[in-house]
């Protein structure tokens, strides 16, 4: 115990404190637990902030990483290289159409950023719109597109020509100056809320009809977890341009902008570039994540096991409503509780699960490997607080 104590002042002492942390370490992880350093086994419903895709250290996961680490961690994008070969072939292939290639990068921030860039160097203009209430990273033209005010007002010097309106508002200001709308399809930080298909339906014609590009951030709602490879598959809204990070290679550093075969026919050499985005490591790991979710249908199962929770969580007292598709959930508590409350009921029953902006909202992001087992022991321990 007091070596616990001294690590966790050690890294209090050297690091910035700029997160808030559960009051213990987690140094292993399993399937859907992860341990503490006395060896207390959690629950993980919050999935490293929905990242453990396959759970935690999944063998084939495991296997990848090791084979290529023996072989070659890194080298940058101005060498061809089979393990990015073949993560993207397989990338592309699970996204389908009209998704024709990927730029590879480290995160979510960055995979927005990038297409941002694009997206203006493109069109030649300069206007972005994004939501109210949506998240799109840290790094300063993401969070210049980010609607949470807690996040947005940090920034004293926005990026220009970011415009941030509420959903209902933002097909209408669509116009020959807008480079690109970039939409979050559930907020999942803004409470896990869901932008309506109508909404979404209107923004894409006007977007059509005035040459401006949409982009779907799918950082969180791509890659399977929410009943289908992409988001924008699962409602039949396929926008020019999609962002993948998160769970895309189970927990090691990596992102991916889609683009459809019209948009890549205008980006020319150099006009992007990262020099750790794709690198070998990461594609090995991206590449046996995704084959994992393939062979195991995890997409079927984020659907099976969302419907699952939703219909059973929302027979407790107490919750008013369970938001979001798949894997990706909120669960709004009834006043005058609070999610904060929840959340610390069930840290206490170890089981772990996310807050949001919305102080009802708890968000459960959990691996897509969960079964009823897992699902049953969540619900038990709601209904018990």
């Amino acid at each position: 115990m007091q070596i616990a104590d001294d690590l966790k002042s050690l890294e209090d002492r050297y690091q910035l404190q700029t997160y808030g942390k559960f009051p213990f370490f987690i140094d292993k992880g399993a399937g859907c637990y992860v341990y503490d350093e006395e060896g207390n086994k959690y629950l993980d419903f919050y999935g490293a902030h929905a990242v453990a895709s396959t759970g935690h250290c999944h063998p084939h996961v495991v296997k990848a990483i090791q084979k290529q680490a023996a072989e070659l961690i890194f080298y940058s994008n101005v060498s061809y290289n089979s393990a990015r070969a073949r993560a993207v072939k397989k990338l592309l292939e699970m996204a389908g159409e009209p998704y024709y290639q990927a730029f590879l990068v480290n995160s979510g921030s960055e995979a927005n950023e990038n297409a941002l860039k694009l997206a203006r160097a493109i069109t030649g203009r300069k206007e972005i719109i994004s939501f109210s209430g949506s998240f799109h990273g840290r790094s300063y033209g993401s969070l210049s597109s980010t609607g949470i005010p807690k996040y947005a007002n940090y920034l004293n010097t926005p990026v220009p020509m970011h415009r941030i309106l509420p959903a209902e508002a933002v097909a209408e200001a669509v116009s020959e100056e807008t480079a690109a709308v970039l939409v979050e399809p559930i907020q999942s930080m803004g409470g896990m809320k869901e932008i309506p298909l109508d909404c979404l339906s209107q923004i894409q014609k006007e977007c059509q009809q005035h040459g401006a590009l949409l982009i779907f951030d799918e950082i969180q709602t791509g890659v399977a977890r929410t009943g289908s490879f992409l988001y924008s598959g699962l409602v039949n809204i396929h926008p020019e341009m999609v962002t993948l990070a998160k769970g895309i290679a189970s927990g090691f550093p990596a992102g991916a902008l889609l683009v459809t075969k019209e948009l890549a026919k205008n980006v020319k050499n150099g006009d992007l570039g990262s020099t750790f985005g794709g690198g070998p490591l990461a594609c090995a790991t991206m590449e046996a994540t995704l084959e994992v979710i393939d062979k195991e249908q995890l997409i079927e199962n984020a659907s099976l096991m969302g419907d699952y929770l939703k219909e059973n969580l929302s027979s407790i007292d107490g919750i008013e409503e369970v938001r979001g598709r798949g894997l990706l959930l909120g669960v709004k508590v009834r006043e005058p509780k609070t999610a904060k409350e929840l959340q610390t009921g069930l840290l206490k029953q170890r089981i772990l699960a996310g807050s949001s902006m919305d102080p009802q909202v708890l968000r459960m992001m959990p691996p897509l490997i969960i079964t009823r087992r897992e699902a049953d022991l969540f619900v038990e321990a709601v209904k018990a607080i």
